[in-house]
């Protein structure tokens, strides 16, 4: 395998030439620039990752911190990431903690073991306090590892973060729900202490509201963001009085959850109920009916996280940033009452 003094051989140079022209740097001639990667390039020389990190006190690498792996939501944001990354010269490791504090602890325990260049996390919802189990996030914020918040909010911390107005997107598709005269719309939103179920449920809430009516609590559920949760709460919804004609699912997985529940009790949609969606899922438009769901731009997202973090490795010191990305109402089938009425009179 070639190393940093064969490439210097070969391009007539000294080694450390060699290494400032490896390393980025700008101080050295053009021409002797030129010489250096052609040689490098001629060797298929490749940089020792380990001993680049052991001089730098870190590595190249960047943490992708996910709360559920299987959530098809994180597979276009991850690639958005990694895109970013790739051109700035760092590697992506994936970590999923499936929603289990736990196992993000032990993550962020090797990020810190590793000395990682930067992380971007999608946080359980542990806040940032003095208990116990709040402490491998404390460690992570008080050792200055670079740090982007996808989706969620890191509770009790400022960091960068880069979101979607959840609340305006969940009354957008309420409101909806709202005027095509559906009376008894539930939601089906995520755990209590989870920013983005928060805001989503609050949305519904608004819609409700604007339009003179009343929230009422027996048409809500709180599930776990997942397909068996949305299932359940489905059930649970269709089991009770008041029975609902129309459902907003603030998040994929439960949507397919509760739909796949309508389908096993018989129950027509929209005729009978109504479904409306958070995220989209790549079915959405083969699915019959079509479902109706609000889209966040998930690739987007994935790359405002990684060029906030490469600005904050950059600079340490600058203000956290809060990045706002559109979503898009796709209305479709799924929550067309109205038109299923006509249709079931001709």
């Amino acid at each position: 395998m070639p190393t940093i003094y064969d490439v210097a051989r070969l391009a007539k140079v000294s080694p450390s030439t060699v290494s400032r022209v490896l390393n980025g740097k700008l101080t050295v001639d053009e021409a002797l620039a030129k010489r250096v990667r052609k040689a490098a390039s001629d060797l298929d020389y490749r940089p020792n990752a380990l001993a680049r990190s052991l001089r730098r006190s870190q590595t190249n690498l960047w943490a992708v911190l996910v709360s559920d792996i299987n959530n098809p939501f994180f597979t276009a944001l991850v690639r958005g990431v990694e895109d970013v990354a790739q051109q700035a010269k760092y590697s992506v490791v994936l970590c999923n903690s499936d929603e289990n504090p736990d196992k993000e602890a032990d993550y962020i325990a090797a990020i810190l073991a590793e000395q990682m260049a930067g992380v971007i996390i999608s946080p359980t919802n542990r806040s940032i306090s003095s208990s116990s189990r709040s402490a491998p996030m404390r460690q992570l914020l008080a050792a200055s590892v670079p740090l982007v918040a996808i989706d969620r909010q890191l509770r009790g911390a400022t960091v960068d973060i880069v979101t979607v107005d959840n609340t305006h997107a969940a009354q957008l598709a309420t409101d909806h729900l709202v005027s095509e005269g559906f009376s008894r719309i539930a939601c089906i939103t995520g755990p209590r202490d989870i920013s983005t179920a928060q805001q989503r449920l609050e949305g519904y809430r608004r819609a409700l509201r604007a339009s003179g009516r009343d929230v009422d609590s027996r048409l809500i559920r709180y599930a776990d963001f997942r397909e068996a949760g949305g299932h359940a709460a489905m059930g649970d919804l269709l089991d009770h009085t008041p029975r609902p004609d129309a459902v907003f699912a603030t998040n994929n997985l439960m949507t397919v959850g509760a739909l796949e529940c309508l389908v096993d009790r018989g129950v027509s949609i929209p005729a009978d109920v109504g479904v409306f969606g958070f995220d989209d899922v790549p079915s959405a438009t083969l699915i019959r009916p079509p479902l109706s769901t609000i889209t966040q731009p998930t690739y987007d997202i994935g790359r405002t996280a990684a060029e906030l973090l490469l600005q904050r490795i950059a600079d340490p010191s600058r203000p956290p940033s809060r990045a706002v990305l559109p979503t898009e109402l796709h209305v479709r089938a799924s929550s067309l009452k109205r038109r299923a009425n006509t249709s079931s009179r001709d």
